[in-house]
């Protein structure tokens, strides 16, 4: 017994001892089977590579998964073994079995030696055309020099005669200048314009026109139309309350006024994303940066403002990633994106940019509110400090505050003012924090807005003292008197840097609640670094804008491309990435590209270049000979035929009636649309007061959008829903679309107006050529004008018998009522709405 427990005794310790498995035979041949598929260079699952060494202890993104000497705390045994399907690996395939398990313990707690050479080291660029770097290529050299005008046509008709191909012949005048006017203002020519256009001999009449459109200040109107749908920009919050932006305008006429200066793209950019980090910002620069107010605002009672917050800040990465990137960057915000080299770690340090910044409205006067203001202030001040004394508002306000404080210090103690907690913050941006700054640090704002967001909840009326309840509505009433006495200076939507910034973590798996590892504010590895400076929206802004950076300047003339194609050279305009479509002409993208910024980063000078070629030049007729070689256009042997954009069919209708309003910028307005729209908004928010006056006859573009009830007609045409960035508007064909433009309230006031219009300013001799050039720009054929002839006498004849249904369309005269039914008809033509 004896000997047997000293052999006992001595064999413990030999155990204890054991050495490790073999790291080369043992333990790698359990990660290559078992896990590889989904932890490797390439993939990297939850930002995890087990295929090297040095990635495999570092971890991944919700942190280490080996401790050395500690297999029972380490995630990767955790994760073999646990019976959660949910949380199980591997994902795929049969589980470890017990041995296999007991190896990789055993191998940890010897201390998680890797003995096989890493493998570590940069990961090599993407071969992906989008990642190289733009470089200018000489404009190619083609047989009919004669047909090119300028170096897109080198590249167009190089392709063309690759294929053996023709181009189409030049459109005629009228056409050019009808696809000019839309191209370039959104409008369609009057008819002086076009009898100017076909008189003008001169040989450079057609770059005169060019130059006299880009000029327009309605230029800057069309083209903001474009930036505002990748922009996501509405009237409203969304989510199911959907209140009104009284002041989101703001941010849209300062996007009008820089396209129409022709503000350089690069600048254009850096004052948007961060406007206010500049030195010395001005008011302006300060109005850019509403560019990332266009985010949805969750406002529902009870939200949860950590992830309200989540959610704004993953709108406005994935909106950058879109808008300047041309890629798909939202795909990462779970795991690593499946196709393009983007890993999860650097999504969210991406995201790490928006996340040191809040919101903020900022007074901004407009012309004529200062001086007024100012003259009242001083008055209304005084006034108001007395009121706020004798209702002893502030050391209420003090232990309102005080009790707000300890609510959310506490939830669950008081479920009233839980309630008010939960009421008050969808309401008041950045409540928590406002509340939190002792009130000698707070901005007047701030001290302002917490102070009538008290008066406005008290807090629960919970039995409280009635005398106290009817005072503070006694200081409302008063309050409210007195703010009306005072000019009011408008505001706008803005953005500033938070001074102490909180540390963004990764979102495991996309979800709030789960914070992973810590990542800082940095580019995607397999784009240029990052330019020197302060790792803000600044230092961002200037790296997507920097030459080196092989992706913005060709997503954006790509995008320029499709407005005055129909397509881009690259179809999927909104992914470069490897699920993105190819270029179809890719040495013209990048002459386009670095011509681009060549030039100074001038939107006017590439689209001027591109609507002065021969090739933009061509006729839109379909050609029998394309038609199975090309059904697509893709070659460029003819222009695009394609509809017009919803807000310019309105505006034709309403430009051919004289009844227009071009006037620019401004609050949004509400013309006419079917009863009932506005209740469909849930919470009933949405109140649609019906302009009267010019104001109901504005341009599209300023028709108020409703997020969760967007004005009918320009859903029909399909308009973007305005809830994430849009790239590319599709083009639907429906019955809603004629029957919205034979019956929606404002395509009659229009035809009713079109048809006045005739009657009394041509003469009947002259009213069917009028007509078609005021509809369509051109002057009809002899078979168009009897059969015009002949819709008038079998209107007339009708009418005629029917003398009340003559008088409800603005007549007394059959003939002149019939007009109102051959206007309805010409603004229902094919030809009406689509742009040659």
């Amino acid at each position: 017994m004896l000997v047997l427990g000293v052999v006992c005794l001595v064999a413990l310790p030999l155990a204890a001892a054991a050495a490790p498995p073999d790291f080369e035979k043992e333990v790698w041949p359990i990660f290559r089977r078992k896990c590889f598929s989904c932890h490797n260079a390439t993939l990297k699952q939850n930002g995890l590579r087990l295929d090297d060494g040095p990635s495999a202890l570092e971890g991944g993104y919700s942190g280490p998964v080996i401790l050395p000497g500690k297999s029972a705390e380490s995630k990767l045994i955790h994760r073999v073994i646990t019976e959660k399907a949910e949380e199980r690996m591997p994902k795929m395939g049969a589980p470890l079995t017990p041995a296999e398990v007991a190896t990789l313990r055993s191998w940890i707690d010897g201390g998680a030696q890797w003995t096989r050479k890493s493998a570590a080291g940069a990961t090599p660029k993407s071969t992906h055309w989008a990642f190289q770097p733009v470089a200018k290529p000489a404009p190619p050299a083609v047989k009919n020099a004669a047909w090119a005008r300028n170096p897109v046509d080198h590249f167009v008709l190089a392709r063309l005669e690759k294929e053996k191909i023709a181009p189409s012949p030049e459109a005629a005048r009228t056409t050019l200048i009808r696809r000019l006017s839309f191209d370039l203002t959104g409008l369609p020519p009057t008819p002086a314009e076009v009898r100017a256009f076909l008189e003008d001999k001169r040989p450079d009449a057609y770059e005169h026109l060019v130059d006299r459109l880009l000029a327009s200040p309605h230029f800057g109107e069309r083209w903001a139309r474009h930036w505002l749908d990748l922009a996501r920009y509405a009237d409203s919050d969304g989510y199911e309350k959907d209140n009104e932006r009284p002041i989101a305008w703001r941010w849209r006429d300062w996007v009008i006024e820089a396209l129409n200066r022709d503000m350089p793209f690069d600048r254009f950019t850096v004052e948007q994303l961060a406007g206010d980090l500049l030195p010395a910002p001005s008011q302006p620069q300060l109005i850019a940066t509403g560019f990332q107010r266009n985010t949805l605002t969750n406002r529902e009672g009870g939200t949860d403002p950590k992830e309200s917050r989540f959610e704004q800040l993953v709108n406005r990465t994935n909106t950058a990633g879109t808008v300047w990137l041309g890629l798909t960057v939202g795909c990462a915000q779970c795991h690593d994106h499946k196709y393009d080299p983007i890993s999860q770690k650097e999504y969210y340090s991406l995201f790490a940019f928006f996340d040191r910044s809040e919101e903020i409205d900022i007074e901004a006067p407009l012309p004529g509110e200062r001086g007024p203001h100012l003259r009242h202030l001083a008055a209304y001040q005084e006034s108001r400090q007395h009121l706020i004394e004798i209702f002893n508002i502030k050391p209420l306000q003090r232990a309102w505050e005080q009790q707000m404080i300890y609510t959310l210090d506490h939830p669950g103690a008081n479920i009233e003012w839980d309630f008010a907690i939960a009421n008050t913050r969808p309401m008041f941006d950045r409540f928590e924090a406002t509340v939190r700054t002792p009130p000698g640090e707070r901005s007047e704002y701030d001290e302002d807005r917490l102070m009538r967001r008290f008066v406005s909840s008290p807090g629960p009326d919970d039995g409280r003292d009635p005398y106290f309840m009817a005072s503070i509505r006694e200081f409302r009433r008063r309050l409210a008197a007195l703010d009306a006495q005072l000019p009011r200076i408008t505001r706008a939507p803005a953005m500033m840097e938070i001074p102490n910034p909180p540390q963004t973590r990764l979102a495991v798996k996309g979800d709030y609640r789960e914070a992973g590892i810590p990542v800082e504010p940095g580019a995607l590895a397999v784009l240029p670094p990052l330019p020197e400076g302060p790792r803000n929206r600044l230092t961002f802004a200037r790296w997507l804008v920097s030459r080196d950076n092989p992706l913005t300047a060709r997503v954006t003339v790509n995008r320029i491309w499709q407005e005055l194609w129909g397509r881009g050279l690259v179809l999927t305009s909104e992914d470069f990435g490897t699920q993105g479509e190819a270029p179809t002409h890719p040495e013209l993208l990048d002459w386009l590209a670095s011509e681009f910024m060549d030039q100074g980063w001038r939107l006017k000078q590439v689209i001027r270049t591109i609507v002065t070629s021969a090739a933009y030049r061509q006729s839109s007729h379909a050609r029998p000979d394309l038609k199975d070689i090309d059904p697509g256009n893709t070659l460029l042997a003819r222009q695009s035929r394609m509809r017009l954009p919803a807000e310019s069919i309105r505006d034709a209708a309403l430009s051919a009636a004289g009844l227009l309003n071009d006037s620019i910028g401004g609050p949004s307005v509400k013309p006419p649309q079917p009863a009932g729209i506005a209740e469909l908004v849930y919470a009933g928010s949405a109140k649609w007061k019906e302009d009267e006056g010019p104001g109901r006859y504005r341009r599209g573009l300023y028709v108020h959008f409703q997020r969760t009830a967007p004005y009918p007609m320009l859903m029909n045409f399909d308009a973007p829903d305005s809830n994430v960035a849009c790239s590319r508007r599709r083009r639907s064909n429906s019955p809603l679309q004629a029957l919205n433009l034979l019956n929606d309230p404002v395509f009659f006031e229009a035809a009713q107006a079109f048809a006045y219009r005739l009657v009394t300013t041509a003469p009947a001799e002259q009213r069917i050529d009028e007509a078609f050039l005021h509809a369509l720009g051109r002057l009809p054929s002899e078979t168009e004008r009897a059969r015009v002839r002949q819709l008038l006498d079998e209107q007339s004849t009708t009418l005629a018998g029917r003398p009340g249904e003559a008088a409800g369309l603005f007549a007394i005269e059959p003939r002149q009522a019939a007009w109102v039914t051959a206007a309805r008809v010409l603004l229902n033509l094919d030809e009406f709405m689509t742009r040659e």
